[in-house]
């Protein structure tokens, strides 16, 4: 029932060939945003930080898509350009920005229905708002079963006040 739509410029083959895992090119997203962060600083237009980020990811070598049209089939219709997710990185991350003061948990759902739609494990919510990213990162994974141990570092200042990782799973294969 899903698909998404064709036309990347070197996709997940690109991403395995150079030997990047997701969670490889998850840190370097999360190093890069918080670079920018500091640099840059909250209250810019989330169009800004999206620009910056794009153009520092491939500055990286990283293969990037902005504001990508995504295509999906439900019961059999096919709906072009469904939603368009701020940035892809590598055909494997969908990276979703926002800058506003304080995220809503509506957020972290709309990514992960765009997971979802798109066959894609694992995604970033960055809110660029925030006065430090920490606060307003979350990793969010759909049905993501990892060949191998995270070697993606966990930064104490990435935990809740509970201690655990922010990061929001999908359901594992459940109706959602």
């Amino acid at each position: 029932m899903r698909q998404m739509n064709s036309g990347s410029r070197g996709g997940a083959e690109g991403a395995e060939k150079r030997g990047k895992t997701s969670e490889e090119i998850s840190g370097a997203i999360i190093d890069t945003a918080i670079d920018i962060h500091k640099n840059l600083g909250p209250g810019l237009l989330e169009s800004v930080y999206e620009t910056v980020l794009a153009h520092e990811l491939e500055g990286r070598g990283y293969t990037v898509e902005r504001q990508k049209a995504i295509d999906f089939t439900y019961k059999g219709h096919r709906f072009d350009e469904g939603f368009r997710c701020d940035l892809l990185v590598e055909n494997l991350i969908v990276v979703e920005l926002k800058s506003v003061e304080k995220m809503n948990p509506v957020h972290a759902k709309q990514l992960l229905t765009y997971l979802k739609l798109m066959n894609l494990e694992v995604g970033l919510l960055v809110n660029f708002g925030q006065e430090t990213l920490r606060d307003g990162l979350k990793r969010i994974v759909n049905n993501y079963h990892p060949s191998a141990p995270s070697r993606l570092r966990v930064n104490s200042s990435f935990l809740s006040s509970a201690g655990d990782p922010l990061f929001v799973a999908g359901d594992q294969g459940g109706e959602g």
